[in-house]
């Protein structure tokens, strides 16, 4: 933990980066700070952090740059900005007043988080979770493989092969698919399908069990998958990045959903910072990522966030992301209430 007079230097040196994207001189932070120290003082700190990895000297002659390390420090203590009273207002009033269908509702939500941040932003749908499951149809293709067809009440369909652990017969892929029609449909999707072997009047036999096993391990994989993806604001990034190549190396990860997806697969529920190398690409990526989760209802929901270069305003993109996030949830929420 670093003290009192360090852990100033690093944030009046963060926030001047911020600001102005260039190196910070030691006579910078001792104003930005307003320590009542010498120049001298502040060049000594800088020193005895450098040496523990908190920032850099791209120049001999140049001032310091906060690395990765100082970021992650930053972040760890700052407190959240509050936005303008008139930014919330705007949040509201669009969750309020949009009824647009899902895709085009999520899709939007993207144009509005990056207009308020100045950052591309981006919004993981809830899949199906949380649609109500109309219909289960177990298709036998050879005594081991089965199709599985996942019907929602929104007409999307999920299809996806299972193969099961030992040849069955037809009879018994039947008697799964009751077991699994009798207890999941006509109600909202959890994120994990799963069956009750105690639900019924007796006990499932085992060989049923099996079936009933691999169908719904194979469905819960073809659910997590298939996640849309919506993005917005990437007109926003030459100025954000002034390197091309980090502009082209950015928007090639914007385009490639899967790679979206698998970048947030293991965060965890609430809301998470994760910066540079935090985030599984190259050691020197020039990209940070804000992000929350939204539910809807019981058991659903997704993520909406934002990315930028490591310099972004933390402080307020937080309050953003979560205002934005929780304004979703609302919206979605009431959807599923009234049935709209």
């Amino acid at each position: 933990m670093l003290d009192a007079r360090k852990s100033e230097i690093i944030f009046a040196l963060i926030e001047e980066h911020i600001r102005t994207a260039e190196p910070v001189s030691s006579r910078a932070i001792l104003e930005a700070s307003g320590l009542s120290v010498s120049p001298a003082t502040v060049r000594t700190e800088l020193a005895a952090l450098e040496a523990e990895g908190y920032v850099q000297q791209p120049h001999t002659s140049a001032g310091r740059v906060p690395t990765t390390k100082a970021y992650r420090y930053y972040v760890d203590q700052a407190k959240p900005q509050d936005l303008r009273d008139r930014t919330s207002q705007r949040i509201h009033e669009f969750f309020s007043s949009v009824h647009y269908e899902l895709s085009r509702l999520l899709k939007s939500t993207t144009s509005l988080l990056s207009d308020i941040t100045h950052y591309p932003s981006l919004v993981v749908g809830p899949g199906l979770a949380g649609e109500h499951l109309r219909a289960v149809h177990l298709v036998q293709l050879s005594s081991q493989v089965v199709l599985i067809v996942l019907v929602g009440d929104s007409g999307s369909v999920t299809q996806e092969v299972a193969r099961l652990p030992e040849p069955m017969e037809r009879v018994e892929v039947e008697a799964a698919e009751r077991v699994i029609r009798q207890q999941l449909t006509d109600r909202p999707m959890p994120r994990t399908l799963r069956v009750d072997a105690d639900a019924g009047e007796e006990p499932i036999p085992e060989r049923i069990r099996a079936i009933v096993d691999s169908v719904l391990e194979a469905a819960n994989q073809a659910r997590v998958l298939r996640r849309d993806v919506y993005v917005g604001g990437t007109s926003q990034m030459p100025s954000l990045w002034e390197d091309l190549s980090k502009v082209h190396q950015v928007l090639e990860l914007l385009e490639r959903e899967a790679a979206l997806l698998e970048m947030l697969s293991d965060i965890p529920i609430g809301t998470v910072v994760r910066i540079g190398q935090e985030l599984g690409l190259q050691d020197d990526v020039d990209i940070a990522l804000v992000t929350t989760t939204y539910d809807v209802g019981d058991d659903s929901g997704g993520r909406v966030g934002v990315i930028g270069p490591r310099r972004m305003n933390y402080r307020r993109t937080i309050r953003a992301v979560e205002e934005v996030g929780d304004g979703l949830a609302d919206r979605l929420g009431s959807q599923e209430g009234d049935g709209s």
